[in-house]
């Protein structure tokens, strides 16, 4: 089997962290979790549930996900694959072994977790979501071809592909960033339907005006500044 590690961003979410970190299959070499800044017992009962726990005191989503791979970086031992999935159980981590099948059995090199709608649980998306994503991946494809429907946080990447994509963004725009430079870089990908399920506790971004605002502009920015690039 190949080595895979998991990188999950975390921001207060001890109620649901360690549930998460159970239900990932067993075939990961390594879960981190990275605390962006939580001001609860995230770190204690990731620890706790087995994963490695890292400290982010700059709060962002891509803050986080940088210093997972700042940390696999640095190790002797690298992974061929990278899995990001988040900590609020809105996910079903045991559904990793979809995510990765298309890397493993065709050689893909990059997998989204799409949220199809007949998979999700009701009131799991808010309209700003289903919305931001209807708009996002509706100028990807007019822009550049794109066959996304989602910008779902689970996915999974090979190491060395997510590597030349040399991401950048601290904030909203991580996943989107990924998916455009995966394009611009002809990566090979393709979407799994996962299911979806109301997450515990309150969305951090989705849940508040102001989060919904803010990613939806970072998200546009990067498609924009994307499209006009040569």
């Amino acid at each position: 089997m190949p080595k895979i590690k998991v990188i999950i961003p975390a921001y207060n979410e001890q109620d649901s962290i360690a549930q998460v970190i159970k239900d990932i299959p067993k075939l990961v070499d390594e879960v981190i979790v990275v605390s962006n800044n939580s001001t609860d017992l995230t770190e204690l009962n990731a620890k706790d549930a087995g994963a490695t726990v890292l400290k982010e005191s700059q709060k962002g989503y891509g803050f986080a996900c940088l210093k997972g791979m700042d940390y696999i970086s640095k190790q002797d031992s690298k992974p061929d694959i990278i899995v990001f999935l988040d900590g609020d159980y809105s996910d079903y981590p045991e559904e990793l072994t979809k995510i990765i099948a298309p890397i493993l059995e065709k050689d893909i090199d990059f997998v989204i977790g799409a949220r199809v709608k007949k998979l999700r649980e009701e009131g799991s998306m808010m309209p700003q979501q289903i919305f931001g994503n209807w708009l996002a991946t509706s100028l990807m494809a007019l822009f550049f071809n794109a066959k996304f429907t989602d910008l779902g946080p689970f996915r999974a990447i090979k190491y060395d592909k997510l590597l030349a994509l040399k991401m950048e963004d601290k904030t909203y725009g991580w996943t989107v960033e990924m998916q455009l430079k995966a394009l611009k870089q002809k990566l090979t990908y393709i979407e799994v339907p996962v299911s979806y399920r109301n997450r515990i506790g309150v969305s951090k971004v989705s849940g508040t005006i102001k989060g919904s605002i803010f990613a939806g502009v970072k998200i546009l920015t990067w498609i924009f500044k994307y499209s006009f690039k040569k």
